[in-house]
C-alpha cells in the first residue's frame, strides 16, 4: 500500500496527541494511572492526621509521613526544626543528578486545628472532602506521584530535584527570615521552581498561575483628646480617635482602588481604652456615648501584584494618615513578616508556555494564565525574585480553609502526569 507525503501528514495530523510522547514520557503516564489508587490511599493517610499549623506534633508526623514517601525514591531527606520561631519545622529534600535543578513546593501544615470539628477524609464517587485535602495535602500526593512515575521510567535516576515542604505557611513563624530561611536558600540555586498548591479552574477549564500577589498587615493606631461629647469637633477637644479612625479608612476605600489591589480591615476598636493583643487577633475597647473616644485601632491587609506597587500603595496610605483632623493623631505601622508578591515576569510565562507543550503531547487543553488577584499568596513568592516560578500544580478542588474542602480525585492523576513530564523536560532543558 502507497502512502503519499499527503496522505501521511493528514495521519499524523490524526494522531492522537498522546503519541507525541517520547516513550519514557508515556511510560510516566502509565505508571500514574497505574498507581492512582495508591495515591488516593496516601492523601487519605495524610488527611486523617491533623497537621494543623500550631499541631505542632501533627505536623512534625505528616513530615515524617512525606520522609517515609521519599526516602525509597532516593531522596536525601532532612528535617528542619523551628521551635525557635514557634513552629513544627520544615522538610528538605535533594535528589542529585545531573542537569538544571528544579525545586518543588508545598506544605505539611493547614488551617484545621485539633479543636475544628473537620476532621476526617470522606470519598463520594470521584470527590474527596477533608481538612486539608487540597490545600495542601493533595498537592503532597501530585508531588509523589509525579515522582514515583518518573522513578518507574527511569527518568529520576539523573534528575536534579530540590523539595521544601514548609510546616507553617498557612500561620508562619516569626521571625520570617528564620521561617522562610531554608526555602529562600533553595530558590537562590534553584534554575526553575514549581510550586504544588490548588490548581486554579474556571468553568471545567485549567489555568495556570505565573503570579501572586503580596499579603502584608498593617497596624493603624489613632488618638484623640478625651472628654465631655458636647465638645466633640470643638477647638479645645477636636474630633477625637474614632472619627480620625474612620476619615483614614474611608480615604482609603476611596483613593485607594486600583488593579491587582485589595485592602482590608479585618479587626476595629475604638474607646476610652482600646487595645489590641499581641498577635493583632482580638481587640478591646470601653466607653460611653458622652465621652469623646481617646484611642481607636483597626488592623488589615493590603495585596498587591508587584513590589513597585506595594511600595507606592504604602506611600498613599501614609500620606492619607498624615492629613489629621484637629487635635487628633494617628501612626500606620507595616508588619515585617509579610509575603512578598510574586510579579508575572517573561520567565514565568516562559514556563506556563512549557507546561502547556506538555498538555498538547497529553492531549490536555492549553492553559491560559489565571487572574492574581483571585488567588492568594504562597510560599512561592519567597523564590520568585530569584528564579523562574510557576504556581498552582496542585490538585483540583473547592472550598478551600473551610468545612467541606473538597478535591476532585481525578486530577492527582492528571497533575501528576503533567508534573513529572515537565521535572524531566526542565531538568533535561528540553522544550
Amino acid at each position: 500500500m502507497r502512502i503519499t507525503l499527503l496522505g501521511a501528514l493528514l495521519l499524523l495530523a490524526a494522531a492522537p496527541a498522546a503519541a507525541r510522547l517520547a516513550p519514557e514520557e508515556r511510560r510516566m503516564a502509565d505508571a500514574v494511572e497505574r498507581e492512582s489508587d495508591r495515591s488516593v490511599a496516601l492523601l487519605e493517610r495524610l488527611v486523617n492526621r491533623n497537621s494543623g499549623t500550631l499541631n505542632l506534633e501533627g505536623v512534625r508526623a505528616v513530615g515524617q509521613m512525606m520522609r517515609e514517601e521519599l526516602e525509597p525514591l532516593g531522596f536525601s531527606v532532612r528535617w528542619v526544626d523551628m521551635s525557635a520561631t514557634g513552629r513544627a519545622g520544615h522538610i528538605v529534600a535533594t535528589h542529585r543528578g545531573r542537569g538544571r535543578n528544579i525545586l518543588l513546593i508545598g506544605h505539611l501544615d493547614t488551617v484545621f486545628e485539633p479543636d475544628s470539628p473537620f476532621q476526617a477524609f470522606t470519598r463520594t464517587g470521584n470527590r474527596a472532602t477533608g481538612p486539608g485535602v487540597g490545600d495542601d495535602k493533595g498537592g503532597l500526593v501530585v508531588i509523589v506521584a509525579a515522582l514515583r512515575a518518573m522513578h518507574a521510567a527511569g527518568t529520576l535516576r539523573a534528575a536534579n530535584v530540590t523539595i521544601v515542604l514548609t510546616g507553617d505557611e498557612e500561620r508562619t513563624g516569626a521571625p520570617i527570615a528564620v521561617a522562610r530561611r531554608d526555602l529562600i536558600e533553595a530558590g537562590r540555586v534553584a534554575d526553575y521552581a514549581l510550586e504544588f498548591e490548588n490548581l486554579a479552574m474556571e468553568d471545567g477549564r485549567d489555568f495556570g498561575s505565573v503570579a501572586r500577589r503580596s499579603a502584608t498587615n498593617w497596624t493603624l493606631t489613632a488618638n484623640g483628646r478625651t472628654g465631655h461629647s458636647s465638645g466633640v469637633c470643638g477647638p479645645n477637644l477636636g474630633c477625637g480617635a474614632i472619627y480620625e479612625l474612620a476619615r483614614i479608612l474611608d480615604a482609603f476605600r476611596r483613593e485607594l482602588p486600583e488593579p491587582n489591589l485589595t485592602y482590608n480591615v479585618g479587626v476595629i476598636a475604638g474607646g476610652t481604652p482600646a487595645t489590641i493583643d499581641a498577635d493583632g487577633f482580638r481587640a478591646a475597647a470601653s466607653g460611653k456615648t458622652n465621652i469623646v473616644a481617646e484611642t481607636a485601632i483597626a488592623r488589615g491587609d493590603i495585596r498587591t501584584l508587584s513590589a513597585e506597587q506595594e511600595a507606592r500603595v504604602r506611600a498613599a496610605m501614609q500620606a492619607i494618615v498624615a492629613q489629621h483632623l484637629p487635635r487628633t493623631g494617628a501612626e500606620l505601622v507595616f508588619a515585617e513578616d509579610g509575603y512578598p508578591p510574586m510579579a508575572p515576569t517573561e520567565g514565568n510565562r516562559a514556563l506556563l508556555a512549557r507546561l502547556n507543550d506538555v498538555n498538547r503531547d497529553l492531549g490536555l487543553a492549553e492553559m491560559a494564565e489565571f487572574d492574581p488577584a483571585r488567588r492568594g499568596a504562597a510560599d512561592s513568592s519567597f523564590v520568585a525574585g530569584d528564579v523562574d516560578t510557576l504556581a498552582g500544580l496542585g490538585a483540583a478542588g473547592g472550598n478551600t480553609h473551610a468545612e467541606g474542602e473538597w478535591v476532585d480525585l481525578d486530577s492527582l492523576s492528571r497533575q501528576a502526569k503533567r508534573a513529572a513530564i515537565l521535572i524531566t523536560r526542565l531538568t533535561r532543558g528540553r522544550r
